[in-house]
């Protein structure tokens, strides 16, 4: 199946430190870790080193920072023809710090804002497609042109546009941040009533498949009329920045093998689980491989 992947792309620099700073302080650090970033741009990547034929379309600066995006989407077979290279915009560029005590991230993301992608000619039909919202012109247009194609959204900040395009898709894939902002309600994990009263506002609201990513406890889906908690894999946590973003491209690598959901949801919160134990997003995405050795160990 071919997947094509719509929205943001961002180059993070991350440094590991040994505690949040203080101000007015100066520190020295040993490490640090580049790789691209960006919620489409990451699970683009993912599926593209898992072997699924992959399309990224967004934008990108004409800078060094663009190159070395493009260059690692190039080296997982992910086809860039689609992506814009700016000569008026630089590439976003995000500065993390990653607190090696507890694996909690602080990020500062440059970015102005983005113009709309051009209107482009596809040489391509998806199968299935994934937006992050940050292109709502561009994601918008291809929902309309490809209508047979599985719809994906990564729900995360909260804009007009994106609520609206989450009225357009099959599945919902939302942060526990973006179900409570929309319920107006707190997640109160030993109330069941509190789950299912936020999991039914969204599917009454948005009337597709729903799925809330609920950090280190998992994810909240629905299967069979029941709503369940799918808990999450148990590490010990070192950097949680792209977790889901990683929790979608394997989500989607599972649409993409016509897997059924709860298979899908579960390779997914394997592969998010292995990811926060190394630092850096895009390095942190483990080889398939090891993702069904776990799952097979645990079936």
């Amino acid at each position: 199946m071919k997947v094509l992947c719509i929205g943001h792309s961002s180059y993070d620099i991350t440094l590991p430190v040994s505690e949040y700073p203080k101000e007015n302080t100066k520190y020295r650090v040993n490490k640090k870790y580049e790789c691209g970033g960006g919620p489409a741009g990451n699970a683009a990547y993912l599926l593209g080193k898992w072997g699924v034929e992959t399309y990224y379309q967004g934008m990108v600066g004409k800078d060094t920072f663009g190159e070395k995006i493009l260059e690692e989407y190039k080296s997982v077979n992910v086809d860039t023809s689609l992506v814009e290279v700016s000569e008026e915009e630089d590439t976003t560029v995000s500065f993390i710090l990653v607190n090696e005590k507890n694996g909690s991230r602080t990020l500062f993301n440059y970015a102005k804002k983005r113009p709309e992608l051009k209107s482009v000619e596809y040489n391509i039909e998806p199968d299935i497609i994934h937006v992050d919202g940050h292109f709502y012109e561009a994601s918008k247009k291809a929902f309309e042109k490809f209508p047979d194609a599985i719809k994906v959204i990564d729900a995360g900040r909260i804009t007009d546009e994106l609520l609206e395009l989450c009225t357009k898709v099959d599945y919902l894939i939302c942060s526990k941040g973006f179900a409570e902002t929309v319920a107006k309600e707190r997640f109160n994990y030993n109330d069941n009533n509190s789950l299912k009263s936020i999991f039914e506002t969204l599917e009454e609201k948005f009337k597709c498949n729903i799925v809330v990513t609920l950090e280190e406890k998992g994810c909240l889906y629905k299967i069979d009329g029941k709503i369940k908690v799918m808990t999450g894999l148990k590490v010990e946590a070192k950097d949680t920045t792209g977790a889901g973003d990683i929790f979608h491209g394997a989500f989607i690598y599972g649409l993409s093998k016509q897997l059924p959901l709860e298979k899908c949801l579960k390779i997914a919160n394997i592969t998010a689980g292995l990811s926060v134990k190394k630092i850096g997003s895009r390095l942190s995405i483990p080889n398939v491989e090891e993702v069904y050795k776990i799952y097979d160990k645990n079936r």
